[in-house]
């Protein structure tokens, strides 16, 4: 049992709680469902059409390639002007292509409330490229709102060593007409993982 959620008896009443008191099913960028004794949010998935968009890019990119360098082996003694553009254009692409895929690149975190342990995941398209991340949740400092630069909120928790904690996004682009919803998930995080100051969810 971890040493911070003793006060709130066996993990098994919080499940019951969250059955008493259901998740909001939608919070910003994320679908939040119980799923027997797991709390899951999900990030959406992106439009079909913004989904290609990177690998349109790259696509693009490989063309401007093959073209810059045909440009440097059928005139060599030409200053290569237009090769060089065409190969520093395919660098931006591939670039905004990479930018891209780290921003549709879909989350996920579990709370499992059995083990008392949570799950992060990144499901990336590329294959190979998922990354998971299992901890305890005595190892949970904090779950943060913040306000990115772009406007809207985020929950952020923070893990790991005092000296060198840690952050992974769970939710974003939150919208000022969910402060209810996002306060009351925010809460209901705090009690799961025992921290102190949340008030009831």
């Amino acid at each position: 049992m971890g040493n911070r959620l003793g006060h709130y008896a066996l993990p098994v009443s919080f499940e019951d709680a969250l059955r008493e008191n259901r998740v909001p099913p939608r919070l910003g960028d994320v679908r939040l469902f119980y799923d027997g004794g797991r709390l899951v949010g999900e990030s959406l998935p992106p439009a079909w059409m913004l989904r290609l968009l990177p690998t349109l890019l790259v696509a693009l990119a490989a063309v401007c390639t093959g073209v810059g360098f045909l440009l440097l082996v059928l005139d060599s003694a030409r200053t290569p002007g237009a090769a060089t553009l065409l190969l520093v254009l395919a660098g931006g692409l591939v670039g905004g292509a990479l930018v891209l895929e780290a921003r549709l690149r879909r989350r996920r975190f579990v709370l499992h409330f059995k083990t008392e342990s949570l799950r992060l995941e990144t499901l990336a398209w590329a294959p190979g490229a998922a990354r998971t991340e299992v901890f305890p949740f005595d190892d949970v400092r904090a779950v943060h709102i913040v306000q990115p630069p772009k406007g809207g909120y985020a929950l952020v928790v923070e893990y790991g060593p005092e000296a060198a904690p840690r952050r992974a996004l769970l939710v974003r682009d939150v919208r000022s007409q969910e402060s209810d919803t996002l306060y009351r998930v925010w809460r209901l995080l705090h009690n799961a993982f025992g921290l102190k100051g949340a008030g009831l969810a």
